[in-house]
């Protein structure tokens, strides 16, 4: 997990390792978007993606309450468990029995979470504590190698972005003689003018040779 490249690639290798780690046969992953909805970035299988949608929909089920008190959910009979009667229903057609959500987060409770890991199986009662202990040290594995990948990634974005301004300013200096500074309050005031992001100015510059009207 550590060594995967990017958020996508580190997630594939939380849910393939879960696969192979615990009493389950299916997993997934959801994270927060920055909007603060749950998006479904991994699943081993179909099913998976229909559980996590059908709650994302109703705005109810394990996966929101894992995310929203940050607590791990065990669902040992989807038949009797009666928490959530609707999604309850949903999984059972589906074939599902036992369902374990373990939160990624960051720190103590007060920090905010990352995400859901949620295991299943289609038999009653699959998860001892045992399947309990490892999917939380899983857990907090993926949250750190995830939380690293975020920052790579914000990081490789930001330094594009800078690339991207310092060439549209390079092509304002030669056109226009004008200094660095200049260049840069010229895509500065563009950006403010059409409520357009810098970096897209730029891109705009680049590609077209034109500022946007």
């Amino acid at each position: 997990m550590h060594e995967a490249d990017g958020v996508d690639e580190t997630v594939d290798a939380v849910v393939q390792f879960a696969l192979q780690a615990l009493n389950c046969s299916y997993a997934g992953v959801a994270l927060y978007t920055r909007g603060g909805q749950p998006e479904v970035p991994a699943v081993t299988d179909p099913v998976v993606a229909e559980i996590y949608q059908f709650q994302m929909k109703g705005e109810d089920g394990p996966l929101l309450a894992t995310m929203r008190d940050r607590a791990t959910v065990l669902v040992r009979d989807t038949t009797t468990d009666t928490r959530w009667p609707d999604w309850a229903a949903k999984v059972t057609a589906l074939g599902v029995r036992s369902v374990l959500d373990v939160p990624l987060a960051l720190g103590d409770a007060a920090s905010p979470t990352v995400g859901v890991l949620g295991l299943y199986s289609p038999q009653p009662d699959a998860f001892d504590t045992d399947d309990e202990a490892i999917a939380h040290i899983l857990a907090r594995h993926a949250t750190v190698a995830l939380a690293t990948a975020r920052h790579e990634q914000t990081m490789s974005a930001a330094v594009d972005a800078r690339k991207l301004v310092g060439q549209a300013m390079g092509i304002l200096m030669e056109r226009y003689a004008v200094d660095g500074d200049r260049a840069f309050a010229i895509l500065k005031r563009y950006s403010q003018d059409t409520n357009t992001k810098l970096r897209d100015v730029a891109q705009q510059l680049i590609d077209t040779r034109k500022l946007p009207r």
